[in-house]
């Protein structure tokens, strides 16, 4: 076997993998990045971006059959789906391609193949198997790993990837046909961005979700008026039932669900999507035989991403959640700086905003209202609607919520919840605010554009404290 020394090695080049290794260049570690199929991970190439791309054409393809709202006309509007699908594999492969630019300008080097940990002298080795099956050895001083992870299956209960009609969100992305029925199982931010791309090109979308209700991580005020908006684009919600079991047939699939109730019902599509969550891919890479702790297919890390086995790390969906892009990068930042000597601080998992960019759009970040009662606080909770704000009115999205919590005692921000058009773009605000340790006086004497949707964040706290303006 060759053998080449680095000062950090990192397994996988997705959206935590590679920023970590641009950072940790620029604090002058010499650095190499291990992959085995696409730089920038799941996120750049079958996640993050490319269903944004597909959700931008269902956007688009609705405002046009809502031209004549405008004072505009679109007849006979309509849709190449291979074309959509086209698109959005462009706009991946342009991303994938600036990683591999980003990380050549920083001289990291990039290691293609395939890696797994044997135990060294002090930070494992690490072995790469390239596409020939010919292996090499690599040592570092520090190894992190960030090999992601994949859509959950159940197979015994038949809800795997069969290679016709169940699908995970990679082949969702790549449709070999347009359902005229589609059943998504799980309501969480994968399945409703389907759910919604699918509805909007016409689909009769069913979506089965086994908590009480959808989008659960949300905030309970926000999640119901989605499942509103969800049903009155025509979509069939079935939440707190179970999939018990499907049959496939010549064109369709059945699926038997346990309803809330404890009734069976038979629901049939041509297409089923699965969005039950994830599991870590820890898996042939040596964990076992290292002794790295994990839970539920995920290692354990501390504040800074260090394993129990010295010079292992590990971030991103590899380790807790929330499994976020952004949350991964930011813990590659922290991990690296503290390898490099620096004292940056851990990342609070209270200030990590989440988005979910189906129609209506759905954004957080903090303690829900329930949530911040539950830990003690006393709240002061204001509220601004979408039908209250000019540029939503003129944008024709009057529909939607802006939401805060506030510590009654202290002003401080404990959260925010958004719900409606444009809302991925409008929390960002709030989480500077949190980040910044911000009360309402900061945010009350923050001046907001007009015409701007960003005015009901101001409208909602001013709320909150009883000076609410526009309603």
């Amino acid at each position: 076997m060759s053998q080449q020394s680095f000062d950090l090695i990192i397994i996988g080049a997705g959206p935590g993998g590679y920023v970590a290794a641009i950072r940790a260049a620029q604090l002058g570690m010499k650095t190499a990045i291990v992959e085995r199929a696409h730089l920038g991970g799941i996120c750049l190439n079958w996640g993050c971006i490319p269903t944004k791309a597909l959700l931008r054409s269902a956007e688009v393809f609705d405002l046009m059959n809502e031209a004549e709202s405008f004072g505009l006309s679109c007849e006979k509007a309509g849709f190449d789906l291979q074309a959509v699908v086209k698109r959005s594999r462009k706009i991946a492969a342009q991303l994938a391609g600036g990683v591999k630019f980003l990380l050549k300008k920083h001289k990291v080097t990039v290691i293609d193949g395939t890696a797994r940990l044997e135990k060294g002298k002090g930070a494992p080795q690490v072995l790469v198997k390239d596409k020939a099956g010919k292996e090499s050895a690599y040592a570092a001083k520090h190894v992190i790993l960030a090999t992601g992870a994949r859509a959950r299956t159940i197979p015994a209960a038949g809800l795997a990837p069969d290679g016709k009609f169940i699908w995970t969100a990679h082949e969702a992305m790549i449709p070999d046909i347009m359902p005229k029925s589609l059943l998504v199982i799980g309501s969480g931010a994968i399945g409703m961005e389907f759910a919604s791309f699918y509805r909007s090109l016409g689909a009769e979308v069913t979506v089965v979700e086994m908590l009480e209700r959808v989008l659960p991580v949300e905030d309970a005020e926000i999640s119901a008026l989605a499942q509103k908006a969800f049903e009155k684009r025509g979509m069939t919600i079935l939440t707190g039932a179970q999939v018990q079991g499907v049959k496939p047939g010549k064109d369709t699939i059945t699926a038997t669900i346990k309803t809330r109730d404890g009734k069976s019902q038979a629901i049939s599509a041509e297409r089923i999507i699965l969005a039950i969550g994830i599991v870590g891919n820890v898996e042939n890479l040596g964990l076992e035989a290292l002794g790295v702790k994990t839970d539920r297919s995920h290692v354990v890390v501390d504040d800074y991403s260090r394993t129990n086995v010295p010079g292992l790390y590990a971030i991103g969906d590899l380790t807790a959640p929330p499994w976020l892009a952004h949350k991964a990068s930011h813990e590659g930042v922290i991990c690296v700086e503290k390898i490099a000597g620096l004292n940056p601080h851990p990342l609070d998992h209270g200030n990590i905003p989440g988005c979910t960019y189906c129609r209506p759009q759905v954004a957080s970040v903090g303690l829900t209202e329930a949530a911040a009662k539950a830990a003690g606080y006393s709240v002061k909770v204001g509220r601004f609607p979408f039908m209250g704000n000019g540029k939503a009115i003129a944008l024709g999205e009057p529909e939607g919520l802006v939401k805060t919590v506030f510590d009654a005692k202290t002003g401080e921000l404990l959260g925010a919840h958004m719900i409606g058009a444009e809302v991925t773009e409008l929390i960002e605000g709030y989480t500077v605010a949190r980040t910044l340790e911000s009360t309402e006086v900061e945010l009350m004497e923050t001046v907001f554009p007009h015409p701007t949707l960003s005015e009901m964040m101001h409208e909602s706290v001013l709320d909150a404290f009883g000076r609410v303006i526009h309603i």
